[in-house]
C-alpha cells in the first residue's frame, strides 16, 4: 500500500525539491529506519540542509534560528526525554512564560509539540533550525554533552575485566548507558591515537578531559561539569576502588580487550581536589611498543655501544631521564636482545608494562612488603644471568643491584636523574661507595624524546647564524643550517608533529671516567672528560636529529 503524502513532503515535491518517482521508496525507507523524514532526507545527501531550512522558514512563515545563539548547556535535565528527543528529532531548548520552545528541523510535525506539551505539561512552540546542526546537538545531548564518539562501532569490542566490582557499586553506573558509553570511546579513542595519559579534571564551571600525546597535553573534550561525579564513580568502579572515598586519593588498574588481539592496561589514579576527584590514566598498551634497536634513533656509535655493554656478561647498564623519557622502551629493547633459551632473565617492576614471553616478570607490590629490594635478593637465589630493576629508588635497591654487577650478573635499571653525568652524582649521593660505582656500572644512558616533525607539511626554517650558535650548533653545523625545517601541522598530523625518536647522551665507563669518580665524582668533571672521549651530549645529539630534518629546533630546546 503506497504511504501517504502531506505535510512538508507534499510540499517539498510540490517545489521540486524531491524527486516523485522515487517518493515511496524514500518514504519506506525513512519508515523503516525509525527516522523521520527530514533526518533521512539529509542523512542522506537527498536534500541540502541549509536549504531545506530556508524552504520551511519560507513556506511556514517561522524565522529560522542559529543554533549559536542557543544556550545548549542551559537546557534543563528535566527537559530532556530521550525516547521524545529520538522519536521526534526535536530537542527542547528553554521555557519562558509556561511555553517551552523546541528546536526542530519539521515545523509541520504537530504530533512532536503534542507529546512534548503532553509529557512536561507546558504550551509549546517550535524554534526552527537546520536539520544538520540540530542532528550535532542531540547527539551531543544524548551523550550527555560530550559529544559524538570516534569509531563508536568499536565500543562494543571492549571488555572490562570487573568481575570483583562489588554488586552495589556496579548498580550506581549500570543504568547510566551514556556514561558508559562515552568513557569506553573515550579510552578507546586514547589507545588509538597513541596517548599515554588521559586527565579527568573538575572545575568550579567546567570538566576537561585531556590526552598526552607524543609528551604534550591536549584538551579533547569538556563536558558539562555536573557530570563529574558521575565519570569518577564509572571510572572507579572499572578500577575496583572505593567509591565512597572520595577525601583520600586511591589506585586502581583496569584491564581492556580491545578487539580479540589487542589488551591494554591502564594505571588509575584519584587525587582529591577542590572541585571533585580529579582522574588520571596511564596507558600501558604492550601491542604499540617496537622493541627493534633500530627503531630508537641511535647514531650507529651510539647502538655499539648499547650493544657491547649488553654483551658483557656482567655489569650494570643504567637508563636514565625524566617520566615519560622512553626509558621503558629502550629497557625493554635489551631485555629483548638479551631474551635467548641459554639466559635465565628475571625483572622487578612497578608496573609490569610489556609482557615478555622467557623472561620472568615480577609485579612489585609495596602493600605486601614485595619491594624492589626484597624482588632483588630473590632473583640471587634464582641462579640469573640478566635482573632487571624497574627503579633504582634507595641506597638498600642501589647496593643490591651493584652487589648483583660485581658478581657475574649483568643487571639494567633506570633512575630520575637529567644526565649521565649526574647519575654517578646520584648514587654517590645516596650512599654508594665511589669504589663500588667505579667497578660495576658499564654504561649510562641519558634519553629525552623529542616529537617528529611530519613529513607530509614540514617546511623549511630560516633562522640566524647568531640564533644558531646560541642554541649549541658549532660553526662547521652552521653550514648545514639549510636543511633545518619547522612545523606546519595538517590533516596526517597533530600542530606539525606526528611520533617521537629518542636522543641519547651515552657515557661508557672507561679507565679516565674511573679516575674522576674515584677521586672527586664531581659531575661537570666527569662529562668533560666523557666528550673528550667523544660523548655526544643531548643537545648535540638532539641538533644532529634537527640537522637531518626530523626534529624542530623548537623540540631540541625544549627537551634539552
Amino acid at each position: 500500500m503506497p504511504l501517504p503524502i502531506n505535510g512538508l513532503i507534499a510540499n517539498l515535491t510540490a517545489a521540486n525539491l524531491l524527486p516523485v518517482a522515487n517518493l515511496q521508496v524514500i518514504l519506506a525507507s525513512a519508515l523503516s529506519e525509525n527516522k523521520t523524514l527530514v533526518h533521512y532526507l539529509v542523512e542522506n545527501n537527498l536534500i541540502d540542509s541549509l536549504a531545506l531550512a530556508k524552504f520551511c522558514a519560507k513556506e511556514y512563515d517561522i524565522p529560522l534560528v542559529e543554533f549559536e545563539h542557543l544556550m545548549l548547556d542551559e537546557i534543563p535535565e528535566e527537559f530532556i526525554d530521550h525516547k521524545l528527543i529520538e522519536k521526534h528529532h526535536a530537542l527542547p531548548i528553554y521555557s519562558k512564560q509556561k511555553t517551552l520552545y523546541i528546536a526542530m528541523s519539521d515545523p509541520t510535525n504537530l504530533t512532536a509539540l503534542d507529546e512534548f506539551s503532553f509529557s512536561l505539561g507546558m504550551h509549546t512552540e517550535v524554534l526552527l533550525v537546520e536539520e544538520a546542526k540540530l542532528n550535532k546537538a542531540i547527539e551531543n545531548k544524548l551523550n550527555d554533552g560530550i559529544g559524538v564518539l570516534n569509531d563508536v562501532g568499536d565500543i562494543d569490542d571492549i571488555e572490562i575485566d570487573d568481575s570483583q566490582s562489588r554488586l552495589d557499586e556496579m548498580q550506581v553506573v549500570d543504568d547510566d548507558a551514556p556514561i558508559v558509553k562515552y568513557i569506553n570511546g573515550i579510552l578507546i579513542d586514547a589507545v588509538k591515537k597513541g596517548a599515554s595519559d588521559l586527565h579527568f579534571e573538575p572545575y568550579e564551571s567546567k570538566y576537561r578531559i585531556r590526552f598526552r600525546v607524543d609528551g604534550i597535553l591536549y584538551e579533547v573534550a569538556s563536558p558539562p561539569v555536573n557530570l563529574a561525579n558521575r565519570f569518577s564513580a564509572r571510572l572507579k568502579v572499572m578500577s575496583k576502588l572505593d567509591i565512597a572515598e572520595r577525601r583520600l586519593p586511591q589506585d586502581g588498574r583496569i584491564k581492556l580487550k580491545i578487539s580479540n588481539k589487542r589488551n591494554v592496561d591502564l594505571r588509575v589514579s584519584t587525587l582529591p581536589t577542590m572541585w571533585g576527584e580529579k582522574i588520571v590514566m596511564r596507558i600501558l598498551d604492550s601491542s604499540a611498543a617496537n622493541l627493534d634497536i633500530d627503531a630508537l634513533g641511535y647514531s650507529e656509535e651510539q647502538k655499539s655501544k648499547y650493544l657491547s655493554a649488553l654483551a658483557k656478561p656482567q655489569g650494570l647498564i643504567l637508563i636514565t631521564g625524566p617520566t615519560g623519557s622512553g626509558k621503558t622502551v629502550s629497557l625493554y629493547t635489551g631485555l629483548n636482545i638479551l631474551n635467548t633459551v641459554e639466559r635465565n632473565i628475571s625483572t622487578a617492576e612497578d608496573p609490569v608494562e610489556i609482557n615478555l614471553t622467557g623472561i620472568n616478570q615480577v609485579q612489585i607490590n609495596n602493600k605486601v612488603g614485595l619491594t624492589f629490594a626484597s624482588a632483588l635478593r630473590s632473583f640471587l637465589r634464582q641462579d640469573p644471568d640478566v635482573v632487571m630493576v624497574g627503579e633504582i629508588r634507595d641506597l638498600e635497591t642501589a647496593e643490591i643491584a651493584i652487589k648483583a654487577a660485581q658478581t657475574g650478573h649483568l643487571v639494567l635499571s633506570t633512575l630520575h636523574t637529567n644526565s649521565a653525568a649526574d647519575t654517578v652524582t646520584r648514587l654517590l649521593n645516596m650512599g654508594v661507595p665511589a669504589f663500588n660505582v667505579a667497578s660495576s656500572v658499564s654504561l649510562i644512558i641519558a634519553q629525552r624524546l623529542p616529537r617528529r616533525l611530519c613529513v607530509e607539511c614540514k617546511a623549511p626554517l630560516k633562522i640566524s647564524d647568531h640564533e644558531l650558535l646560541e642554541i649549541g650548533f658549532t660553526e662547521q653545523q652552521l653550514t648545514q643550517k639549510h636543511r633545518l625545517y619547522k612545523p606546519v601541522g595538517c590533516d596526517k598530523c597533530t600542530d606539525g608533529y606526528k611520533g617521537r625518536i629518542g636522543v641519547y647522551e651515552m657515557m661508557a665507563m672507561s679507565e679516565a671516567l674511573e679516575s674522576v669518580i674515584l677521586n672527586t665524582g664531581n659531575a661537570m668533571q666527569l662529562y668533560n672528560t666523557a666528550q673528550k672521549e667523544g660523548m655526544l651530549s643531548l643537545r648535540q645529539s638532539a641538533i644532529k636529529q634537527a640537522l637531518a630534518g626530523v626534529i624542530s629546533l623548537n623540540e631540541v630546546t625544549r627537551v634539552t
